[in-house]
């Protein structure tokens, strides 16, 4: 639930919108002056303040200054009966997140704090996905395909074209688009991204155009989407083929208008956003099958960058093997295994089917099986046994008797599980590319999962 701390020397201000915030949902908490309001924000930080320009002691915007320099993403509604349009311009300078002026009336109130309030949670998306990605993850590797790569990266970022990444799952092209927003005059503005295969289909509009109040059952408050907390900096649409044929239709009109219009809503609401897609099926095919829209792909397709599999740059594989074990270490406290130069070969020669995000599972295993020792190929080896060309099958016929008290249909379980514990493992934990090898669709690898308690 979130909280919101009025300002404001009046109680009668702060009773009347202490009860209509609380009426949708909010828990408020008030401060008559801005000592009160700092030491309150102090003790637990809102997730957005509604401050009174004029206060006793220090005025608002002199709390205005002090918050922005303390919580600086903590947003702040200037409220004022009597501001001039110098208060208001020189507000937003420092800072605010809107200027509303009193009386105040109960629709641009709780607007503007649905607005502030997804501006946070903008902020805090943001900052979760660098903290995912860690400072440290980067694109890796000296090989010619990734100097090439970084080059192309570096020159593209600077415009504010649309760019599709391409390549096979695991190969970095989340580190990729976080490295354009990065090298971009956007960079200060947010990172917003949407994993279209993870959200469901009856979902998909909302979550990434927005509803109003009341759009459908359980839209009980406006909500912005993921394009809207983008305004201002970037949206990286991952695994974009798979958006069903209304979220493609609407996603082509904002790119064509620059507009978003909620799920519910009838007004256009503007926004500047770079578009970053990414995929890893061959989108060209998906058109001419009829399964993507030709003028979606064109319209995303102005840059095409295309990221290599780790097959093709092993060369890299010792730099990001240190790499990964630094990460580790840094991050759980686990001594790293030294890997030995058998150990570095026998990573060099296996084909990489989970490419990147593969490498970085097996060794978190290695070091978590091996913690501070040294590990050859003897090793290695077992943790890549039978990976790298086929998914290996688990033994069956008379090699492996059905047991007296096992029926047939726990043998069939337990093949299952099987099956797709090793497609995951082979896919670095990516249900959408395991789906994929196994030749089934998403839902159905999900609900297969929940039934066999494979939590992945």
């Amino acid at each position: 639930m979130a909280v919101v701390l009025v300002v404001d020397d009046e109680a009668n201000i702060r009773r009347m919108l202490g009860r209509l915030l609380e009426s949708e949902g909010y828990r408020v908490r008030d401060a008559a002056d801005g000592a009160a309001a700092l030491l309150a924000i102090e003790e637990a930080e809102p997730d957005a303040v509604l401050l009174d320009l004029m206060l006793p002691g220090q005025d608002g915007m002199a709390v205005l200054e002090q918050v922005r320099q303390r919580w600086p993403s903590l947003p702040v509604v200037m409220m004022s009966g009597r501001a001039t349009l110098g208060d208001a311009v020189r507000a937003t300078r420092l800072g605010a997140f809107h200027f509303i002026e009193k009386p105040l009336t109960p629709e641009a109130v709780l607007l503007t704090v649905h607005g502030a309030i997804e501006l946070k949670r903008a902020r805090e998306l943001s900052r979760a996905l660098a903290a995912e990605l860690g400072p440290g993850d980067r694109l890796v590797g000296s090989s010619p395909l990734m100097a090439r790569l970084r080059e192309t990266l570096a020159r593209v970022a600077v415009t504010d074209a649309r760019v599709l990444l391409t390549g096979e799952s695991g190969t970095g092209k989340e580190l990729a688009a976080a490295a354009l927003h990065g090298l971009s005059r956007r960079s200060r503005g947010p990172f917003i991204r949407v994993n279209s295969a993870a959200i469901p289909r009856e979902l998909v509009e909302s979550e990434m155009f927005g509803h109003e109040k009341g759009a459908f059952t359980g839209a009980s408050a406006l909500r912005r989407g993921r394009f809207e907390l983008a305004d201002g900096g970037t949206l990286f649409l991952d695994e974009v083929a798979d958006l069903g044929p209304e979220a493609q239709s609407k996603l082509l009109r904002v790119l064509e208008t620059g507009e978003v219009e909620r799920v519910g809503g009838s007004q256009p609401v503007t926004v500047d956003v770079r578009v970053v897609a990414a995929t890893n099926r061959e989108l060209a095919q998906e058109t001419a099958a009829g399964r993507f829209r030709a003028d979606l792909f064109f319209r995303l397709n102005v840059v095409p960058i295309h990221l290599p599999p780790l097959r093709d740059r092993a060369q890299d594989i010792p730099e990001l093997a240190a790499h990964f074990l630094a990460r580790l270490q840094a991050r759980s406290g686990m001594v790293p295994p030294g890997l030995q130069p058998d150990a570095l070969d026998a990573l060099r020669a296996y084909d990489w089917p989970g490419n990147v995000r593969e490498l970085a599972n097996i060794l978190e295993r290695l070091t978590i099986l091996c913690p501070g020792r040294d590990v050859g190929a003897a090793e290695v080896a077992p943790l890549l046994s039978g990976w790298g060309t086929r998914l290996p099958l688990p033994p069956m016929g008379g090699a492996a008797p059905l047991l007296d008290d096992e029926s047939l249909v726990d043998r069939l379980d337990a093949l299952e599980r099987e099956l797709i514990t090793a497609a995951l493992d082979q896919a670095g934990g990516s249900v959408a590319e395991a789906a994929r090898r196994l030749r089934t669709d998403r839902p159905n690898l999900y609900r297969r999962m929940k039934r066999l308690g494979i939590d992945r």
